[in-house]
């Protein structure tokens, strides 16, 4: 169980970041003299959370595999592949997955804008692997598309951040005042994207909005999950408090911002222990 829970974390992490390194590269890698610097850095480093969320996705399924035989039968595998909904899902995933590092490894601008539906994608594709596959009809629909938002919103956030840590380290000579601006302005809707979608999932899961440490298992990571969202919420709205004030602190917005990537990653291994626990209804 601890190998899956690992599994999980890395995959989840490592997919969230390219999603939303793809998606924020427009917006905070625009400067001229940042396009070969930074990219320098950042492109082989995407490559490799690539290649990470592929090899840790192949994993996922041989552990999931192994969990209901207690072997790594390869027939059995391909059995998981073509007979289970996991199955049919993760070969689309897997397929998304091997297409986005393709297109990343290859240097061409065009297979770099590919990259970014391509990444959203295999993020989109763990939406009904997860809780919300447990509920038939509209409801369950609706929980997945609600799920698949909050994915979206989740690694759209951690890989932004991720790319404005670099951004922040190596400033060059562009106006960064203008950058976090930008940032900051889709960062608060990201953020509260993920906070909306995550108390729906929560209520959809345990019958209430805000679960309390102590009630059962979940509901005690649930409720870590939502504190650390809450916390990212609120240092997102301290970020646009301070562009709005006098001359920025770099240093300052440094600490923050690797604070803000923490919580996120801290959620993000909160969900991947969700994962593996079965939801209890506290109402």
């Amino acid at each position: 169980m601890s190998v899956l829970i690992a599994l999980r974390f890395l995959h989840f992490t490592s997919l969230m970041l390219v999603f939303g390194a793809c998606m924020f590269r427009p917006l905070l890698l625009v400067h001229p003299s940042q396009m070969g610097r930074l990219r320098n850095l950042i492109d082989p480093l995407v490559c490799l959370l690539a290649a990470l969320a592929l090899i840790s996705g192949v994993a996922w399924l041989f552990a999931v595999a192994y969990e209901l035989d207690g072997s790594l039968d390869m027939a059995l595998v391909r059995r998981v592949l073509a007979e289970t909904f996991f199955g049919k899902v993760w070969t689309l995933h897997l397929f998304a997955c091997v297409a986005v590092l393709v297109c990343l490894r290859l240097p061409h601008p065009k297979l770099q804008v590919v990259a970014r539906p391509l990444s959203a994608l295999a993020l989109a594709t763990l939406a009904p692997v997860g809780h919300a596959a447990m509920l038939e009809g509209a409801a369950g629909t609706w929980l997945v598309i609600n799920q698949l938002i909050h994915l979206l919103c989740v690694g759209a956030w951690l890989g932004g951040l991720m790319l404005l840590m670099f951004v922040l380290a190596r400033p060059g000579d562009q106006d960064l005042r203008m950058v976090l601006g930008r940032f900051s302005g889709v960062g608060c809707v990201l953020v509260a994207g993920m906070l909306i979608t995550g108390l729906i999932n929560t209520r959809a899961l345990t019958g209430t909005f805000l679960p309390l440490p102590g009630q059962s298992g979940f509901a005690t990571v649930l409720a870590i999950k939502l504190a650390l969202v809450l916390a990212m919420l609120g240092l997102a709205l301290w970020h646009r408090r301070q562009l709005a004030r006098g001359p920025l602190d770099i240093h300052g917005f440094k600490r923050t911002v690797t604070l803000e990537w923490a919580c996120g990653l801290g959620a993000v291994a909160a969900v991947a222990l969700l994962g593996t626990l079965a939801p209890t209804p506290l109402t």
